[in-house]
């Protein structure tokens, strides 16, 4: 018998990297071992780990780049943050004090945060990221929630990933590590081409459907109809739908 398959349980590799028609960028793999053995990745990729990376990714990018990312917690960090019931009692108050808030005192937590709710700054709306990439001549395009299929790199992780799986024999992180630097060496600009290209498809699907949608709803229909709308694939599996 051949050597046994792991459950999947135990350490795993956590890894960034970012990429365009260009190729993966020289230099922008970061991969590191999980110290958990929990099997969501967020547990332990943080805004501050998500942030250090991107500010050594910002010099190795072109001019005027248009980064895509999703909105995982870690890249959504706001540049002010809004205190909430679970910050500490002294917090919130230095936080309001922050704004020029005088307090009264005996106070509450409820009452403070009845305080901080009435106040409103710019900066809540701010991503951390996305004001430093404005600093540094970048911007930052974040997908709509729920679709990673609008990002090419997820087309470049499948490639990467079935790289890894076909030629993992040992499941040793040490080997897995160098097997998926090699994975990224094997995923080419054509390659990435064809992914950008793939979503851009992807892309102005999404838009006829969305316009053919808004003309449908404008219609007027038939007293005593009703509009009845069937999003599909054309497979004749109707389990795949």
């Amino acid at each position: 018998m051949g050597q046994k398959e792991p459950s999947g349980k135990g350490k795993k590799l956590i890894v960034l990297h970012i990429g365009s028609t260009d190729g993966f960028v020289p230099g922008g793999l970061l991969c590191f071992e999980s110290k958990t053995n929990s099997s969501d990745y967020h547990d332990e990729m943080n805004g501050s780990t998500f942030f250090e990376w991107f500010a050594k990714m910002l010099p190795l990018l072109k001019e005027n780049a248009v980064i895509v990312m999703d909105n995982a917690a870690y890249h959504s960090v706001k540049k002010d943050r809004i205190p909430v019931m679970s910050w500490k009692k002294q917090e919130i108050i230095n936080w309001l004090e922050s704004k020029g808030e005088n307090i009264t005192y005996p106070t509450t937590k409820g009452a403070l945060l009845s305080k901080v709710r009435t106040i409103h700054t710019d900066d809540h709306e701010k991503y951390v990221i996305d004001e430093y990439a404005k600093d540094n001549n970048k911007t930052i395009l974040r997908l709509p929630p729920y679709h990673c299929e609008l990002n090419p790199i997820e087309l470049a992780w499948s490639s990467v990933k079935r790289y890894v799986r076909t030629h993992n024999t040992t499941f040793k992180l040490k080997d897995v590590h160098e097997l998926l630097k090699r994975g990224v060496e094997l995923v080419t600009p054509e390659m990435w081409t064809n992914f950008v290209g793939h979503v851009i498809k992807d892309e102005e699907k999404f838009w006829k459907i969305d316009n053919i949608t808004d003309d449908f709803m404008d219609e007027e229909p038939e007293e005593g109809a009703r509009h009845i709308l069937t999003i599909g694939d054309t497979s004749s599996d109707s389990d795949s739908d």
